[in-house]
């Protein structure tokens, strides 16, 4: 399969849990999907029709740490400026919060849209992954055909809720999937596992991992750029946007 493979690097960035107003603002530890279709949409300069669009990633950082940040929430005012005639306008309130951070992140996203090459190569809008001030470079975009293999090795990547059983390792997390720009940004929310450590699949006979017979194992999509591990290339899962269920195989 041929496929889109784009490296982007930054200082920071931070994907914060949609369900935290006040006092805290702790990250994902991976960018919701909802995230890369915002990313990909910053790079077209317009909204794209996600129901045919699959994406894999990898994504590092070298540390996580807090922000002391603000917001200054406006509400209407009364009366008059001080010695003046002039109308309050607005009045705002500083609510000090912390952000989490993770520091010196790294994407490497496969997109199964090889076209949109050139659009990544000179994107329309600023490169950012996250807030809007978490600035972002593309170090690497080119197209390359990734394989399928009955072995590969996963880390540092985003899988589907279904291959739990599979990958044994990684924490389940509730991740915004999509936002629908048509009904007012409702968000679609999907369940993932964010995988860090290595985990090759199927397992060695000599893991000490079970290994269900009632699963299927591989054939999982690899990129023979990567190095291997044990005969094994790094896999992808590629995951969608619109779909509930998603395997990630080939």
């Amino acid at each position: 399969m041929r496929v889109l493979k784009v490296v982007a690097e930054g200082i920071t960035t931070s994907f914060r849990y949609p369900h935290f107003i006040q006092g805290i603002h702790p990250t994902f530890q991976m960018p919701p999907p909802a995230t890369i279709y915002g990313h990909i949409c910053s790079a077209l300069g317009e909204w794209f029709d996600p129901a045919d669009v699959r994406f894999a990633y990898h994504f590092t950082h070298q540390g996580q740490n807090k922000d002391m940040e603000h917001i200054i929430v406006l509400t209407p005012a009364t009366g008059y400026l001080s010695d003046t005639k002039t109308p309050k306008v607005l009045e705002g309130n500083i609510n000090p919060f912390e952000r989490d951070l993770l520091f010196h992140p790294r994407l490497t996203l496969y997109i199964n849209q090889p076209e949109w090459e050139a659009a990544f190569r000179s994107p329309r809008y600023p490169v950012v992954l996250g807030r809007s001030q978490d600035l972002f470079t593309y170090t690497s975009v080119s197209v390359i055909d990734v394989e399928q293999a009955e072995r590969a090795y996963f880390e540092h990547t985003l899988v589907p809720y279904e291959m739990a059983l599979q990958i044994q390792r990684g924490v389940t997390v509730l991740m915004p999937r999509y936002l629908d720009y048509t009904r007012r940004r409702t968000p679609v929310f999907d369940r993932y596992v964010t995988l860090h450590e290595r985990v090759l699949l199927p397992p060695e006979v000599d893991e000490n991992v079970y290994r269900f017979s009632h699963l299927r194992y591989g054939p999982y999509w690899v990129d023979p750029t990567t190095p291997q591990v044990k005969g094994a290339h790094l896999g992808l899962v590629f995951l969608s946007f619109t779909e509930e269920k998603d395997v990630g195989l080939a």
